[in-house]
């Protein structure tokens, strides 16, 4: 088994996060497992070879050591990068669905096309065509 990195999030509504991140940024449904109050104890959505968990937020031991963009004004801590094959496609979707967006769509210095928007809880999501494990493996010039 080779190890790998999937980010989680918790979210006030995560029932209609979930959806959002489907319809808009192209998420699929693995798993969805409620909880015993009707909210979700546990999701894992895949898009392509990525994942994420998503869960509702919970006052309990782990929900403590976490936050909702809300509550710090909007600031976070990290992003999640999305690398898809049309950039333009995806922003037009999310557009659409009237998402915060905090960048817009352009094409970016490491490659490609690029847009980053909010979530309707307000986690920041990059989307972008990108691809940092090809363009490693391209130029092993910038390597430390």
């Amino acid at each position: 088994m080779s190890s790998t990195v999937v980010p989680c999030l918790r979210y006030r509504d995560a029932s209609a996060v979930i959806e959002w991140l489907c319809s808009h940024l192209g998420f699929e449904k693995r798993l969805v497992i409620p909880a015993k109050d009707g909210s979700i104890g546990h999701a894992e959505l895949t898009l392509g070879d990525g994942m994420v968990m998503v869960g509702s937020a919970f006052d309990d031991a782990y929900g403590q050591l976490l936050t909702t963009p809300d509550s710090t004004g909007g600031l976070q801590t990290q992003t999640i990068w999305i690398r898809v094959p049309d950039a333009d496609t995806v922003f037009a979707r999310v557009v659409e669905s009237g998402a915060s967006i905090v960048q817009t769509i352009d094409d970016v210095a490491q490659g490609g096309r690029a847009f980053a928007c909010r979530d309707p809880e307000g986690h920041v999501w990059q989307v972008g065509t990108y691809d940092p494990w090809a363009a490693s493996a391209q130029d092993e010039s910038v390597l430390p």
